[in-house]
């Protein structure tokens, strides 16, 4: 039986239409074909090939937007778990989240680590934005992506805002009472903000919907394209700022 050997098999992979529908240009030998793999794979382009010496210092950037970034994954994993558990209803959340803590395996874990990662990222979001302000890395050219920051630190608060009613007991509808009528003083639109907000007049199952939604679905969607967006404009702008 013939033995095969290591640069055969891989020729042979390099050459099946399997590898082909990943990699279209083939293995990148030449710099043209670097230059195409790298263009034509999104992870590859993102990923910068070098790095300056200023980027690898922790005590300029502290880690702060990889940290975020972490626990938005942390957050999205920990979250999809509580799902499994959990029933937007007013008659029965408040039950769902007691028997989270009794009678569920890793139930009060799996809550506890949802409950301080989202503390955690607005944290390090707000302490992210502190850092790139302070260093100067708002400056031309990346003015943009300082937009997509403070669009991303907004849309921070009301992932942490609209989980706060999901509970369902006597704190979370009172703070949620409290927050949401602040809309009211808004001129002309104030309270028309405040019923879409709820769904109503007073803060009820209507509410509770239109808040799970939003914390499930409609703001971790906006926040995964403003991070796509901020990591892309990071790389088109240079990689890292370098200190002042």
């Amino acid at each position: 039986m013939r033995q095969y050997t290591f640069d055969e098999i891989s020729h042979s992979v390099r050459n099946s239409r399997v590898w082909r529908s990943f990699f279209r240009h083939g293995w990148p030998e030449t710099s043209r074909a670097k230059a195409l793999t790298v263009m034509n794979n999104f992870f590859l382009h993102v990923h910068p090939t070098r790095l300056p010496a200023h980027a690898l210092k922790v005590t300029y950037t502290f880690c702060l937007g990889g940290l975020s970034f972490f626990l938005f994954l942390m957050l999205t994993l920990t979250g999809i778990l509580l799902m499994f558990y959990y029933v937007p209803d007013i008659n029965r959340a408040y039950t769902d989240m007691k028997a989270l803590e009794s009678a569920v395996n890793f139930g009060m874990l799996m809550r506890n680590v949802h409950r301080w990662a989202a503390h955690g990222m607005v944290i390090t979001v707000f302490l992210h934005m502190c850092r790139v302000f302070y260093t100067g890395s708002y400056k031309p050219p990346r003015e943009f992506n300082w937009v997509i920051g403070v669009a991303l630190l907004l849309v921070t608060f009301l992932l942490s805002f609209s989980g706060y009613l999901l509970p369902w007991d006597q704190l979370s509808f009172w703070a949620i009472t409290v927050g949401t009528g602040l809309a009211t003083y808004a001129p002309f639109i104030g309270p028309e903000i405040r019923f879409q907000l709820i769904g109503g007049y007073e803060v009820g199952q209507n509410a509770l919907i239109r808040f799970y939604t939003l914390h499930v679905i409609g703001l971790p969607t906006v926040a995964l394209l403003l991070m796509f967006v901020h990591f892309w404009r990071i790389r088109k702008d240079g990689g890292i700022s370098r200190p002042l």
